[in-house]
């Protein structure tokens, strides 16, 4: 399908190829399971606050609704491309089927810059994306939460657009919107936590000690702040960061409460003295024992996949290795690789817990949240495992596998409507 052709896109198609060929997936059943259900681009008119109106594009694609209906974030980002949004709703459907959620995956976007609108005109753009996706989202239909460039306040907006339209609150419309209206104690934690729990797994299974082992984070947003921080509670030194001014490295370690005031003083972590700068490049290739790429697409390429030194690989982003690098990574046994869709599962899984319990208007405490949460990250962490184990195949290949095939199945026994 033209209409997604996108690098990204095309990254994810040939992941599932690789599986689709390893499984011996018949042709036409690869179709059905590859390309999106559905797809919206729209149009979104906003009015500026110097009085220009502005169109803004926005997407949003459903990938398939055969275990219940879609779930993805919501993301806010100049490069925002439909190929890309479809890309990452795919690789969301093979997420929520290894956790064993009850859910397709989606993704949305809107082609801006966050950092530049006001915070009155990221309103009035949420609000009218919201009202341009209600013949296509709902519960029981499509449930979006926040990713890059959107927060709490994204999906409160969200909630109260959908609720007015429908004469009544409907706080399961979204996830990751804030506690006093639904949300769920532990959502904003729960992708880094996640991450860190996994990453500490894995030092268990390969024999690292946490007191001995160095870190570096690419991306101290949300979700690398919280993972570098998980990570320094287990006893791991963080040794080198990133946001997108660039990259700090201190060999001694990086003092991450300091930093994080620093970063909500001046929005960036340019300029902190508690270490040196790199650049993002040169961040990727320090030595380290655990390497956590925590912020875009596409960052461990076959250009740089032979020169990471470290011994885990734990990708807390969104497809941040390609082919190529997996390739070259395959070969290279000294480093473990915790899979995206693995990783950084966290969120998705705590977005679940936070649509049941808006369902239910029954909420738990944060201790039950993140023991449910970690009950569910090991029970897919083993798994995945195993798999790799038995098949002799990487932990990519595995983790796909069991997500791609539990969805494979379910197709199968539902069967085609006429």
């Amino acid at each position: 399908m033209d209409i997604y052709d996108h690098p990204t896109f095309r990254m994810a198609c040939q992941q599932f190829d690789r599986v689709a060929e390893y499984w011996q997936i018949p042709a036409d059943e690869q179709a059905r399971l590859k390309f999106p259900k559905r797809s919206m681009t729209v149009a979104l008119p906003v009015h500026m606050d110097d009085g220009r109106t502005k169109v803004f594009t926005g997407h949003r694609v459903q990938h398939h609704l055969t275990l219940g209906p879609t779930k993805g974030g919501l993301r806010y980002h100049p490069a925002v491309a439909l190929g890309e949004v479809a890309a990452l709703a795919m690789w969301m459907s093979w997420k929520c089927a290894l956790a064993g959620l009850p859910y397709g995956g989606a993704k949305g976007g809107i082609a801006c810059d966050p950092l530049h609108l006001s915070q009155t005109e990221l309103e009035r753009l949420t609000r009218r994306y919201t009202q341009e996706m209600i013949p296509f989202i709902g519960e029981k239909v499509d449930v979006m939460a926040p990713d890059m460039g959107t927060n709490e306040q994204t999906m409160a907006w969200m909630m109260d657009t959908y609720s007015v339209h429908t004469g009544y609150t409907v706080p399961s419309i979204v996830t990751g919107k804030p506690v006093s209206i639904g949300g769920s104690l532990g959502r904003r934690e729960s992708t880094g936590r996640g991450v860190g729990y996994l990453i500490n797994r894995t030092m268990d299974t390969i024999g690292l000690e946490p007191g001995h082992s160095r870190a570096v984070v690419q991306g101290f947003g949300n979700v690398g702040s919280v993972a570098a921080f998980s990570l320094a509670k287990y006893g791991v030194k963080i040794v080198g960061v990133s946001d997108v001014s660039g990259g700090l490295h201190n060999a001694a370690g990086i003092d991450l409460w300091e930093l994080e005031k620093y970063a909500a003083a001046k929005r960036t972590i340019a300029g902190f003295a508690g270490a040196e700068h790199v650049t993002n490049e040169q961040l990727l290739e320090l030595p380290c024992e655990i390497l956590v790429p925590a912020a875009m697409e596409r960052q461990i390429t076959g250009g740089n996949a032979a020169k990471i030194k470290c011994r885990i690989l734990a990708e807390a982003a969104n497809g941040p290795t390609t082919p190529e690098a997996d390739v070259i990574l395959d070969q290279r046994e000294e480093i473990f690789i915790l899979p995206d869709i693995l990783c950084n599962a966290g969120g998705v899984i705590v977005s679940y817990f936070e649509w049941v319990q808006d369902l239910q208007s029954f909420f738990w405490t944060e201790t039950e949240v993140m023991d449910k949460l970690f009950r569910i990250l090991e029970g897919a962490f083993l798994q995945v495992l195993a798999l790799s184990r038995k098949q002799k195949v990487s932990m990519r290949m595995a983790a796909l596998s069991v997500g791609i095939k539990r969805v494979q199945e379910a197709k199968k026994i539902r069967g085609l409507f006429p």
